[in-house]
Order: C-alpha cells, then structure tokens, then sequence
C-alpha cells in the first residue's frame, strides 16, 4: 500500500515504492507556465524519508536537519471535504469546483483567457477545452473541472508517485505534487481525504501544513538540486 506518513516536527515517511520526479513547470504566457517536464526520476526504496522542514543538505530527503533547526511542523490543515469546501461556478457547458486555501500558486490557471473566464464562455469549445487543460494542471487540485452532463468531476489520469516541483519564472522550488490517490497520514494517525492531485509543503514555512500554502513563493525556497 502506497503511503504518506507525516511524522511529528519531522519528515514525510513514504511507502510502498512511491515513484519520485522532479518535475519542471515549462513555458510562459500570462506570467504562468504552460506545461510539465519531468527532468529527473529519483532511485528509491520500499521507504524512503522527504525533508520536511526546507533545511535538509541531502535534498530532497531527510537528513535529521528539523532536529538541529527545531522544525515546529504543526499541522493546522483540517480533514474537511473537498466537495463541502470548494466554491461550484458555473458556466454554459462545464463547471468548475474552486478551494481558494488549496492554492499553490503553480499559475496554470492563467493559459487561455484564463480558467475562470474559459468556464464562463464554455459554450465555446476551444474555451471548454482550454478550462479542461488548465485545471486538470494544477498541481494542488484547487481547481476541478465537472462534467455538466455527468456532473462528474474532470480528472487527469495520474499514476500514483510524488514529484518535486520547480517553477523556474518564480525562480523557486514548489512544493511535493503527490499525484494519484496517495494516502497520506497525520502524525495523530488520521488520514486526509484522499485525493488525485494533492501538494505538499516542503519549505517548512506553509501556515496550513502539512498542504502546501504558496510560501515557498514568499521565502524563495530552492532545493538546489
């Protein structure tokens, strides 16, 4: 069984041969990227160890640095819904579920006449299809498409692995895209709710740990890898 398991004040234990990336946001238009390109796949373990705290000099696993630096990794993220939090816009042909406080400020939503306006003029299928896309990108699964016929979400289909994510306009490192339904674990031993795109905090600095908040941004966190 894959797993996440967030240890207290300390680093994400990973299991069941998790694949590991690093994954780059390329391109640019609007001030945000228009694709993922996967530079670099990690050789791993059953178990393996990521940093939690931002301050590891193995990157972008543990090295016991959240001991020496007195990491507080507090979680204050809840275990609420997706569905019961995100805010349901509508649009002619396609809808999107929107969850503000899962930003990671990845930027995807800006491609097309970005997403929010593509919903709006979904009637239009090349805005339809743009919303798809740009949703579908975002890493921390803020945005969700939903099918007006099916009212079913949009999802992409992801293999279950985690990438380090990099946003080279930013110049910053992001946070662990845990992609594909991967259950990750409270250090309580609650879980949160399982999800296909989820990110991660990795610079120690979220306010919402241990999902990321876009702090990396503001601290200009770099793995250096």
């Amino acid at each position: 069984m894959k797993k996440i398991k967030v240890t207290k004040d300390g680093p994400y234990i990973v299991s069941g041969s998790v694949p590991l990336a690093k994954e780059t946001a390329e391109g640019e238009y609007n001030g945000g990227p228009e694709r993922w390109h996967t530079e670099r796949k990690f050789t791993t373990g059953e178990i393996y160890s990521l940093c939690r705290c931002g301050r590891s000099g193995n990157m972008p696993f543990c090295d016991g640095a959240h001991l020496k630096f007195g990491f507080d990794g507090t979680e204050t993220a809840g275990y609420d819904k997706f569905v019961d939090k995100a805010k349901l816009i509508t649009g002619p042909g396609l809808d999107l579920l929107d969850w503000y406080d899962l930003c990671s400020l990845a930027r995807f939503c800006h491609l097309g006449n970005n997403t929010w306006n593509d919903v709006a003029n979904s009637d239009n299928q090349k805005s339809k299809e743009d919303a798809v896309y740009s949703a579908c990108c975002c890493p921390s699964g803020r945005l969700v498409p939903v099918d007006k016929t099916t009212n079913q979400p949009i999802e992409p289909e992801l293999e279950p692995s985690i990438s380090l994510t990099e946003d080279p306009i930013k110049d910053v490192s992001g946070p662990l895209w845990v992609k594909g339904g991967i259950e990750i674990e409270s250090a309580e031993g609650k879980s949160y709710e399982i999800r296909n795109r989820v990110t991660l905090c990795r610079c120690g600095k979220s306010e919402n740990k241990p999902l990321c908040d876009s702090s990396h941004v503001g601290c200009k966190f770099k793995d250096n890898l």
